[in-house]
């Protein structure tokens, strides 16, 4: 009995360390985003498949504006200079997501598929 409230406290505690944590990570994400003016989703690895497939499928305007937050990124680093120096007061949507429901359902897809096809194994 005695061990079981132990872990319960141990795992409230650190339920409750990692939400703080995780909320002072995605802040000192947030501000660095907002120097180069690019989105989380900006960051995604395009050498995975499931990003790569994403993409395909993602409007035109999706594809468009990444590029050009991108090249932006490249630019003002090269020029040692922040994305808030020429915007100062516009709201960047750091963490607005245009492309990561698509890559759940593409990587669902294919676990369905996987699942389906383990008995010709």
């Amino acid at each position: 009995q005695n061990k079981k409230l132990t872990m319960t406290l141990v795992r409230m505690f650190s339920e409750k360390f990692m939400a703080s944590a995780s909320q002072l990570y995605k802040r000192a994400v947030q501000y660095e985003l907002a120097k180069t003016g690019l989105r989380y989703e900006d960051l995604l690895n395009e050498s995975q498949r499931e990003v790569v497939e994403a993409l395909e499928y993602a409007d035109p305007d999706v594809i468009t504006g990444r590029t050009r937050r991108l090249k932006r990124a490249m630019d003002l680093n090269l020029k040692h200079k922040h994305y808030n120096d020429y915007a100062k007061d516009v709201d960047q949507e750091t963490f607005k997501y245009e492309i990561y429901d698509t890559i759940d359902k593409i990587k669902a897809r294919d676990q369905e598929f996987a699942l389906l096809n383990m008995h010709k194994k």
